[in-house]
């Protein structure tokens, strides 16, 4: 505990803003506080050698699957540095040289382990201030999808893009894969003429004829936060620093769909501050894309599950852009301060949907993600594991990944509303802005949070929540009994009409006018065991659910449909879960069909199919869930 105080102390000064010139001296003592973090799921070794700027320069090949690459690093070391260590998994490592006169050195690769794959160690001197690592990537790296034609939306060209969080960046890049360590880059990238290259950094918005672009990102990320995608894209404009990339074919829609962007950076920037990355695009990827969305900076990764052609489901993009303050400026230090990315992420975002279309619709939002965490809280406690309940998690010697749960997003959203709610908003407000400010580009650990929460709030405002209650929040499993318990009036009605209907009224005859996305979904998710396949039939005929475009409601009615064995809904159960890669939809679809033996083997069946157009972050789980191997294949 006195270790962790220390660190936390010690942490306050990591970082620079973003506004104005770093002193030599803030830079020094940047690096300083940097190399005091230990990451238990990193080799680097900061606190000898450390990154400060990544040149990459690669060739991208759709014939070979794979990228073959020089990486120059720009790095500062202590006095008696002897060695550079890197993380790296299945890199094939060609040589490696030292400083712009290529000087050549040593390196040895370590023993890979499952999650954390194998250290990179090279030979240095306290002097050295480059180096330069040849190497190319597996053609089954973690972080690289490599999409054939007729996986895409054109169905013409191949597509490529990455995914980097939490610890797949050393997959396709040796480097120090920990955020809490941060860089900026340089980028040029060659792939076959007639694709378009995009990172996470300045991006060009035409393809040009030598399939050869550069790159520049001049604020210091995580390598979490390295992307790359590659495809036949096109660039749709919606304001003076907001646009759209996508297929041809799906780029109307996307414009269509995130028309309101601007609208949101400006919402964003009145509650807590400037925008400080400069532009904020997005990017459509193809259906096996595993999250939601991605916040690589200046380009989130978006799911085209939230093309739902009415605008219903841009809550995610309210999501992905307040990371651009929580998150990506200011970062979790290890992957056990998680929910200080998602926490804070999930609270703004709620707030973003209120500025922009009132509270009675935040309210449903944060309702749902209520259900989603109460649902999540059991699920974890029944499998014995009511430790991961804490926001604050131990997650060292296993996948970070197992913490990528509701419990830091919904919980720690909770958590600050609570807050707020005890101090009041506008105090709130002043609190969270001033921490976006002065943490900019640092890293956060739990405990300075903590520290931070106490001196310039809770002192500051003298509000006696009390050191009992905040690590009851954090370090205790479960909710608190005050937990905030989000009303929605609008939901209430729903549950009026699931009453209605449950008590004999037809579904024709139910008051669904004017129902918002959110409503139709909580109206699905009420629907009690008991009903019979007759009345579940009444309600798809009535409100066509089977069919729906809208992706959160379809999932939850396609769950309704294993519960009760209603097998008009199977056909597109098993289209949904083939071409959609969307972890956060995969795993309760697969988890009820397991409940039976008979789901089981519809599950594994469907999985056969399924499990090649899945990213590698969404079968690592499948995976284990449905106790799958090679040899399940020949079995089913």
């Amino acid at each position: 505990m006195l270790k962790q105080l220390l660190y936390s102390l010690l942490a306050l000064t990591i970082g620079i803003s973003a506004c104005q010139p770093e002193k030599k001296e803030n830079q020094e003592e940047k690096t300083s506080e940097t190399m005091k973090i230990e990451d238990p799921h990193s080799y680097a070794r900061p606190q000898e050698s450390v990154v400060k700027h990544l040149d990459w320069k690669a060739k991208v090949s759709f014939e070979e699957k794979n990228i073959k690459a020089k990486a120059t690093l720009t790095i500062e070391n202590s006095e008696g540095a002897e060695k550079l260590t890197l993380d790296t998994k299945d890199l094939k490592v060609d040589s490696v040289t030292l400083g712009d006169e290529e000087e050549k050195t040593t390196h040895e690769i370590g023993q890979k382990t499952d999650a954390m794959g194998s250290p990179l160690t090279i030979k240095i001197t306290p002097d050295t201030k480059k180096v330069n690592i040849y190497y190319s990537t597996s053609s089954d790296a973690e972080a690289l999808r490599w999409l054939a034609p007729v996986q895409t939306a054109g169905k013409e060209n191949p597509f490529l893009f990455t995914q980097s969080q939490a610890i797949l960046a050393r997959s396709w890049v040796p480097i120090q894969d920990s955020p809490g360590i941060r860089f900026t880059y340089s980028a040029e990238v060659e792939v076959p003429k007639g694709l378009l290259a995009l990172m996470s950094a300045s991006n060009p918005q035409k393809k040009n004829e030598s399939g050869v672009y550069k790159f520049q990102m001049d604020q210091p990320i995580p390598a979490y936060l390295l992307a790359l995608a590659v495809g036949n894209l096109e660039f749709a404009e919606i304001g003076p620093r907001t646009g759209v990339y996508a297929e041809p074919s799906v780029i109307d829609d996307a414009k269509y769909e995130f028309g309101e962007l601007e609208e949101m950076v400006t919402a964003a920037e009145e509650l807590y501050g400037p925008y400080q990355w400069g532009r904020y695009d997005l990017l459509v990827l193809p259906p096996s894309f595993p999250f939601g969305g991605m916040e690589n900076p200046r380009l989130t990764f978006a799911t085209p599950t939230i093309l739902a052609g009415d605008r219903s489901l841009t809550s995610l993009v309210a999501h992905e852009l307040a990371h651009s303050w929580s998150g990506n400026l200011v970062t979790n230090a290890t992957w056990n301060d998680f929910w200080l990315n998602e926490g804070f992420t999930v609270y703004f975002e709620q707030r973003i949907m209120e500025k922009l279309y009132g509270r009675d619709y935040s309210e449903m939002l944060a309702s749902l993600a209520a259900q989603d965490l109460k649902a999540e809280i059991e699920d974890i406690t029944n499998d014995n594991n009511e430790q991961d309940t804490r926001l604050k998690l131990e997650l060292e010697g296993r996948n970070p990944d197992e913490g990528v749960t509701s419990i830091a997003y919904n919980k720690g959203y909770l958590f600050l509303r609570y807050l707020e709610e005890q101090v009041g908003r506008e105090k709130f407000d002043a609190f969270l802005k001033d921490y976006f400010s002065k943490n900019a580009f640092k890293v956060m650990t739990t405990e300075q949070f903590i520290e931070q929460l106490q001196t310039n709030l809770l002192d500051k405002e003298r509000v006696n929540i009390g050191k009992v209650k905040i690590e009851e929040w954090i370090y205790q499993p479960g909710l608190p009994e005050d937990a905030p318990a989000p009303q929605s009036e609008r939901f209430a009605n729903v549950d009026k009409q699931v009453e209605k209907f449950v008590a004999g009224t037809p579904a024709s005859r139910l008051d669904t006018a004017q129902w918002s996305s959110h409503e139709w979904l909580h109206f699905v998710r009420a629907l009690p065991v008991e009903l019979n396949n007759d009345r579940l039939a009444e309600l798809d005929k009535t409100f066509g659910f089977t069919q729906t475009g809208n992706s959160e409601v379809l999932m939850a009615w396609l769950l309704q449909a294993i519960k009760h064995n209603y097998e008009p809904a199977y056909f597109k159960l098993e289209h949904f879960l083939v071409n959609t890669g969307r972890r956060k939809f995969l795993t309760p679809l697969y988890g009820e069909l397991i409940k039976t033996e008979v789901g089981k083997k519809r599950a594994m069946t469907i999985y056969e199919k399924a499990r090649p157009n899945y990213h590698f972050v969404a079968t690592n789980t499948i995976d284990a869930m449905l106790n799958w191997t090679e040899q399940n294949q020949t079995k089913n």
